[in-house]
Parts: C-alpha cells; structure tokens; sequence
C-alpha cells in the first residue's frame, strides 16, 4: 500500500511539474506498477489491460469521429453564423461564443472543438474591434462547461463511467453502473446555464484587455527592437555569399526574413539565395547580434518595420503572412525543439517570437523545448501556410478560405453522430461498439478516408488513459483507496454528508489544476466511492461530483488542455485563469453538490 502511496506522489509530482509528457508519465507509472507487483498487487496483465479498456477503446473511437465532424466543415460553417449574428457587439459575440461552443461540445469532443473554433473567435474578436482576450476564455470554458451535458463530451466523462461500471462490478452494494448517455444531462444543462450567465456578466468584467483590440502582431509580441533593416555596401565581405553562407551560422540569432532588391522584395526559401551590393536584408535578431554583424559585416542600418504593415507592405497574393500558430496536444513538436524539428526547413517559415506559459521569448528560442499549448508567431509564404493550416499538428489561429472541406458530407456526418447517441441512450448498443460502428460508417461513406484514421486519435490521450488506468486498479486492490476513503469519511463527525460531498469537489477541483483530469477521476473516484460507503451515502452521488469536478477545470492553464490552446492567443497570463476560473469553480462546486442533492439525493 505504502509503495501505491509512493507511486502516486510520484506521478502527482511529474504531472504538475510536467519534466516529461503526460502520457510518458502515465506510462512510466504502469511499468513500475507491473515491476513492483508484490506490493502493488498489478500483474502484467492487469498493468496493460487499459490499452483494452472500452474507456480507452470509446475514447479513440470519438476522437476519429470528431474528425470526420472536423473533416466537413459544419462547426466551421457555425462558426461563420455565429459570426454573422454576432457582429461589432461584444455582448453578442460573447453570447454566439458561449451559445454554440457549449451545446456542440455536448456531442462532439470538447477539445477539437476548441481547436477548431479558435481561429474563428479571434477572427470575429479582431473584425468586431473586440479584444481576443475577452472572447478567448469563455471559449474554453463554455467547451468545459458542455462537456457535463453528455457522457461523450469528454474523455473525462466515458472514463469516470468505466471506472464506476468497474467499481459497481467488484462490490454491488455500492449500486454503481455505467453512465448513460444523457444520466446526468439535467444537471450538466443547470451547470452549462449558471456557468454561462457568469461568463457573460462576472467573467467579461474580470477578463483583463491582454491584447487590445486594434493592435497588430508586431506591436502585440512588442517587436519592434528585434526587426532591422541593413543595407549591404559594396565593402562588405557578404557580397556574392548565398544568404545560407552569410548568415546561416547556428551560433548567430538571426533569421533572415527578407531580402530587398531594386525595390523587388524576395522571401522564403532564401538560403540559396546570393547576396548583392546595395541589398536590404530584413533580419529578427537582437540587439546585440545586430551590432556585432554591422561591424563584422560592415552593414548599415536603414531603420526597420514598426507595425505589421510595414513588415507586410504589399497586398500581393504571394505575400508573406504573419500568424499565431499554436502547438495542440498531439503535435510532433511536442517535446521537440525548432532546431530538432527542423521547422524552419520543413515549412519555409520563419519564427519570429515564442509564448510560452504566459512569457514572450523574442530572441534565442531555437532550442525551447515545446510544449502544449505553446504559440509559434510565424512568417509564412501563403502555400506554406496552407500546409500549416491543415495540418493537425497545429492551430493556426487564424481561418483562411484556401482550406477546403467535405461540406456534402454533412448530412452523413450529422447521421452518423446521431446513431452513436441515440443507440446506447435506447440501450440497443454499449457505446464502446456504437462509437466503433460509427468510425466504419465514416469510412464507408467517404466523411473520412483509411489514411486519416491513425492521424485523427490524439495518441498521448490513448497512452495516458492506459496508463493511469491500472493505478486506479492498484488503489482498489491494496486496500488504498480504502484507506484514504475511511480518512475522509471521518470528516463526517462534524459534516453532513453533503458537506463530505462538497470537499471531494473541492479536492477533486483542485487535483485537476495541477495534474491531467482524467489522472483525477482515476485516483479520485475510488476513494469517493469508498467514502460514500463508510458514510452510508450515495455512491453515485459521490462518483459524478468528482466527475464533474475533473471536467470543469477552470483555475489554472494547465488543468484542461482547451484552456492552453486560448493561452498564447489569448495573451494571458498565470494568474488571469486564477481570477476569473475560481470564483466561476466555488460557484459551480455550490451549484453541483446542490443540484446532485435535488436530482438523486445524498443518502443511500
């Protein structure tokens, strides 16, 4: 028990310190829960059984399925309604933002949803002259929010519902079943409601103008003592050198963004490109390789853009365009570097600025490594951009009509996604079959093709559910969560079990502010289970408060993954999640263990 204990500390520490993946995490936890087994009581069937989980198997299955939804274009296509409706109005357009991003985040998993709609909402933020920031947030939260309306809203909620079906299997007297598919509806839609009036009165005024409204890329990430223009004299030893020979040194900070001849401007790819007396070179570096090269060079200083206008002068179809490109889960960059990626070459972009985490790096980022939810601001030529844009390992948050979709198989898609609700909710199919059978129908319909399938699952998803799943077993089978359940159960001398209730939201909350949600559920629904047991509560009671808990992580970044994907665009910092995500999360916690009390009751 003691080495469970051990074990989880363990992954608690990496997952909220994030020194490796998540999913590397989870994985790395299953192993030593298999090489330790005669404490942890996992065999190594047991430690891989979460790659056969209908959990893990359900999940994969919606996130193909999201694709297909993606892969036509109808979220889009609501995108540009809301938009049309919403107009210059900033309350509208907060209110079209909550009101479509919730009710589809229902049905189709939350996390492409957002992925998907982030460049529709800083669109429609910048053309209504609104801050993106103002508009950012309720998008994920809204995403978050409608996740608790269906069981397939979230990956969260088809892994709570195993884990419950699990638990209701090994000890009947807790009375606990699998989810279906619309069981908690009621109280998601109380949840969705109250959470949706709060962002569009409390939460706008909390929200701070992070990126005002009218300000362009170049002002934004402020880089405007990072751009120059240099002109090459006739002395200088960069004459007849390629741009590549000139300045390709990996020790010098400098990107050439373009080189300017006789009025005629070249960009991207430039490295072959030879230098010329009197060229203008266009470079982002710092202040201090600047000057080195200007006297090692023998260059003159001719000014530099101050504004993206002047970057981008031209409105010629093959200008280059400026972008915020942000790195979703998933990505092959993940843990990568520019450098190691070979980003620069493989898209012929140039990396002007780096956000991470809240912090803008203007200068020596080759060698970050990447994360989730990190945004890239990039110069790309329009059909490398096009590349970038249909590429599911990035979010370019920014929508272009080059993209094209398979609008006439929307009535399909939308067929197809109504079969997989409405089989397991009349009981004719388990989800996990009813979600396979809907991938083969995609198939058979062309919504996707054979190639797309292994690209369309999030594999450090599949890889984490897997890998936690097993110390969910562990906590079961040593008697751990046992333990940990009788401990606060004991809180019930002096709570009533509503109040017991209550600090599992509470501790649930903010477990999963810190660390993966669904990791939450995991560790979290079997002692809640156990502790509604000692307490002669109800179970179920216990089970969705901490389900619900995990979804609704609203206080930091790094509790749900939709909330990095809005952080970069967004401009935020750390502490905007905190001001705006904790009152929206105590008042939730209220709402929830009121409403779970009203529907099902506390008491066995």
């Amino acid at each position: 028990m003691l080495v469970v204990f051990a074990l989880i500390l363990l992954a608690l520490v990496l997952f909220a310190t994030e020194r490796f993946p998540i999913d590397v995490t989870a994985i790395l936890i299953m192993v030593l829960l298999m090489v330790l087994e005669p404490w942890t009581q996992i065999s190594p069937q047991e430690g891989i059984s979460g790659f056969a989980n209908p959990a893990t198997i359900t999940v994969l299955a919606m996130l193909i399925l999201s694709t297909g939804i993606n892969r036509t274009g109808i979220v889009q296509l609501l995108g540009r309604k809301m938009a049309a409706f919403a107009g210059t109005d900033r309350r509208k357009q907060l209110a079209a933002t909550v009101g479509v991003t919730g009710p589809v985040s229902g049905f189709i998993n939350n996390t492409p949803v957002v992925a998907i709609l982030v460049p529709v909402i800083a669109d429609l933020a910048h053309e209504g002259k609104t801050s993106p920031s103002k508009l950012l947030m309720p998008l994920s939260f809204a995403s978050m929010l409608g996740g608790t309306l269906t069981l397939i809203g979230t990956s969260t909620n088809i892994l709570a519902s195993d884990i419950a079906a699990q638990l209701g299997a090994a000890s009947p007297e807790l009375g606990l079943t699998a989810f279906g598919m619309f069981e908690f509806t009621k109280l998601g839609v109380v949840v969705f409601a109250i959470g949706s009036l709060y962002l569009m009165t409390i939460g706008v005024r909390l929200i701070p103008e992070r990126i005002p409204a009218n300000e362009d890329l170049v002002e934004e990430y402020a880089l405007q003592e990072y751009l120059a223009d240099v002109i090459v004299p006739a002395n200088s030893p960069l004459v007849g050198q390629t741009v590549q020979e000139a300045l390709g040194d990996e020790d010098l900070d400098i990107d050439v963004l373009q080189l300017i001849r006789n009025g005629e401007q070249f960009d991207e790819p430039l490295a072959r490109k030879e230098i010329d007396v009197n060229d203008t070179l266009r470079l982002r570096t710092n202040r201090e390789t600047l000057e080195y090269i200007m006297d090692a060079e023998g260059l003159t200083l001719s000014g530099g853009p101050r504004t993206e206008d002047e970057l981008h002068p031209e409105e010629e179809e093959e200008e280059p365009v400026l972008v915020e490109v942000v790195i979703p889960s998933g990505s092959f960059l993940i843990g990568e570097t520019l450098t190691s990626s070979s980003f620069r070459q493989r898209y012929d972009a140039n990396v002007l600025a780096f956000r991470t985490r809240g912090d803008v790096v203007r200068d020596r980022f080759e060698d970050i490594h990447i994360r989730v939810g990190d945004t890239l601001l990039v110069q790309s030529p329009p059909d490398s951009l096009t590349r970038l844009v249909e590429n599911e390992d990035f979010i370019v948050a920014h929508e272009f009509d080059e993209v094209t979709y398979r609008s006439e198989k929307i009535p399909f898609a939308v067929g197809i996604i109504a079969g997989v609700v409405a089989l397991p909710a009349l009981n004719i199919l388990p989800i996990v079959v009813s979600a396979l059978a809907g991938v083969v129908a995609m198939i058979f319909t062309g919504v996707l093709k054979p190639t797309e399938l292994y690209s369309s699952v999030e594999w450090n998803v599949i890889f984490l559910l897997a890998g936690v799943i097993p110390l969910g077993i562990a906590l079961q089978q040593t008697g751990a969560a046992a333990l940990l359940g009788d401990a606060v159960a004991a809180t019930s001398v002096f709570l009533p079990p509503i109040g017991v209730l209550w600090v599992f939201y509470l501790a649930t909350g903010l477990l999963t502010s810190v660390i993966s949600n669904n990791a939450s559920v995991v560790l979290m629904i079997p002692v809640a289970a156990n502790a509604a047991q000692s307490i002669g509560a109800n179970a179920f009671a216990f089970v969705l408060a901490v389900t619900f808990a995990a979804s609704t992580a609203f206080m930091t970044p790094v509790g749900y993954q939709t909330n990095l994907f809005v952080y970069g665009p967004g401009g935020y910092t750390f502490s905007d999640f905190i001001r705006v995500g904790a009152p929206l999360q105590f008042l939730l916690s209220i709402v929830t263990v009121l409403g779970i009390a009203f529907f099902w009751g506390i008491r066995a």
